[in-house]
């Protein structure tokens, strides 16, 4: 066991610290490391809350040395910026509502940290994801299954993983409820057993996007027009970056009824709005798709898909459009289809693969 190197992402968080523990226990030559990825809140004590922060980064040195394993800080401010917060900040611009969740885990966790590890000697990236993961005897393909405890389930946040990424992953919660990590935590006297679960985005934890977009593209946000479905001007946005399909709050129009956001239309600066029943579709198209029980999708398919993370699933047919394009057609209307989110498909609990939704 001893010679198996292991990287453990650590955030200073209970599920992190848990994972470490888990795999020192069993023999593995383990290294910790926190990334820091910049710090993006005004006040203080928003900044101490947020992942990655001096505060985590104090936490999970810690438990490492409670651990007594070796443990690094890497500066990844840059990347963090340029993959994540300025394509979340795009995304918004171009009218889509982005997932940075998953572009973090595909270029940073399994991206600069798997080549961090590398260059450390180490096999393997571990996180604290709850997913289960395994190979299939047959296919020798790298298999993400939801993990045990369904509600902490994460495996939609990891679908554009390769199969190469994969071969280096481990994820040791996948077989555990959060119940059962913090009473581990508790048991190993971890320091961070009491820690509260964030929420929110770890680099927005006040949660105010309206906020973090104004401070960084304030130029870019123009007002513009609010269009009923025949096209009538019928109010004023406050730039579309605001705005996310299925939003009924910060309309402003006095419409004599619940409207929703149904449309934003990026090269005119529109907004569109409806009813409850304009957000339901009964299919989309999705591009830029990764599939991992599978090597590619070459004739339609049942699945369930997800459309946004806390999505319970959607049954449907997937039919191929391209290599890295499929349309999904749903057995019944969904509600809130949303541009720049990710869909994820699964069999049961496996998933097939997913990619980003375009309409």
């Amino acid at each position: 066991m001893d010679n198996i190197k292991i990287v453990v992402a650590m955030s200073g968080g209970v599920d992190s610290s848990v994972t470490a523990s888990l795999l020192a226990e069993k023999g593995y030559d383990i290294i910790g490391v926190t990334m820091r990825l910049g710090t993006y809140n005004t006040s203080e004590n928003e900044s101490a809350k947020q992942c990655c922060s001096l505060e985590s980064v104090e936490d999970a040195r810690r438990v490492a040395d409670q651990l007594n394993i070796p443990f690094y800080v890497v500066n990844y401010e840059a990347i963090f910026k340029k993959e994540i917060v300025d394509y979340f900040c795009e995304e918004y611009s171009n009218g889509r509502t982005p997932n940075p969740c998953i572009i973090c885990n595909q270029k940073l966790k399994f991206g600069k940290l798997l080549q961090l590890a590398s260059e450390l000697g180490a096999e393997y990236v571990a996180t604290g994801h709850y997913v289960k993961l395994s190979q299939d005897s047959d296919t020798s393909r790298y298999i993400i299954r939801k993990g045990l405890d369904i509600r902490k389930d994460q495996s939609y946040a990891l679908f554009s993983l390769t199969q190469e990424q994969l071969k280096h992953a481990l994820f040791p919660l996948g077989e555990y409820t959060k119940e059962q990590v913090r009473e581990i935590a508790k048991q190993k006297l971890l320091k961070v057993a009491k820690r509260p679960e964030s929420q929110e985005l770890c680099f927005i934890s006040d949660n105010d996007y309206n906020r973090f977009i104004r401070e960084r593209i304030s130029k870019k946000i123009q007002p513009g027009p609010i269009l009923d479905i025949s096209g009538n001007i019928v109010g004023e946005h406050k730039g579309i970056q605001f705005y996310t399909i299925g939003q009924r709050k910060g309309l402003g129009g006095n419409f004599g009824k619940t409207m929703y956001v149904i449309q934003i239309n990026a090269s005119e600066n529109s907004i569109t709005v409806g009813s409850k029943d304009d957000l339901l579709a009964d299919r989309l198209t999705a591009s830029g798709a990764n599939f991992i029980s599978i090597d590619r999708l070459t004739k339609p398919m049942k699945v369930t898909a997800k459309i946004r993370y806390n999505d319970k699933g959607n049954s449907g047919t997937v039919h191929p459009i391209s290599n890295d394009r499929f349309e999904i057609v749903f057995d019944h209307p969904c509600m809130s289809i949303t541009p720049g989110q990710a869909v994820v498909l699964y069999d049961d609990d496996i998933v097939i693969g997913g990619g980003w939704i375009e309409n």
